[in-house]
């Protein structure tokens, strides 16, 4: 069996172009919310959450996946509401930034880990854009406060890497550390 540690709907989505068959069970490991690494931390996370069920599912494949936004060697997570969402984007226009997702398989007693890091370079969005993009309350729930798949598509000028990255689950990733670990999804 596999398990995706996951309630995320992009996760879903993007992990069925590898796996038809997986169950969801959403993670309570408690996340790290900081460290001077951010790709470690982003890996970090992704463990806690694939050994929080691999705990209770000891002969399951579990895949955990935790992504963040960092610009300048800051870390945005998901904001906290309205305004954390406003300040972010205004942080993020005209600017380059990282989307990095760390990502965890627990199978048969051992865990495997990788991260992706994609480039993603915004335009310059006016004070009304963002209050405008805010007020549909897609980036309330998101890391860096946007949706590439959503309604940001119009603020972003361009990406170097994996854009499945930015969405939340690097799957040509994934799909690699599953064949180095031994995991068939």
């Amino acid at each position: 069996m596999t398990i995706l540690a996951s309630g995320s709907p992009r996760r879903h989505e993007l992990l069925r172009k590898l796996c038809k068959n997986f169950v969801v069970e959403v993670s309570d490991a408690e996340e790290v919310q900081s460290s001077s690494d951010p790709k470690n931390l982003a890996i970090e996370n992704a463990k806690r959450k694939a050994q929080s069920v691999a705990a209770k599912n000891p002969d399951a494949i579990v895949i955990g996946a935790d992504t963040i936004v960092v610009l300048d060697g800051e870390i945005f997570g998901k904001p906290d509401g309205v305004d954390g969402a406003e300040k972010m984007l205004a942080r993020l226009s005209g600017k380059r930034h990282e989307v990095i997702t760390g990502l965890a398989i627990c199978a048969g007693g051992k865990i495997f880990t990788a991260a992706e890091v994609t480039e993603v370079f915004f335009d310059k969005m006016t004070a009304e854009e963002i209050r405008e993009y805010v007020a549909t309350g897609e980036p309330l729930n998101k890391s860096g406060s946007y949706a590439l798949q959503g309604g940001a598509t119009k603020f972003i000028e361009k990406i170097h890497g994996d854009w499945s990255n930015v969405v939340g689950l690097p799957v040509c990733r994934l799909k690699k550390l599953a064949q180095s670990a031994g995991v068939k999804l």
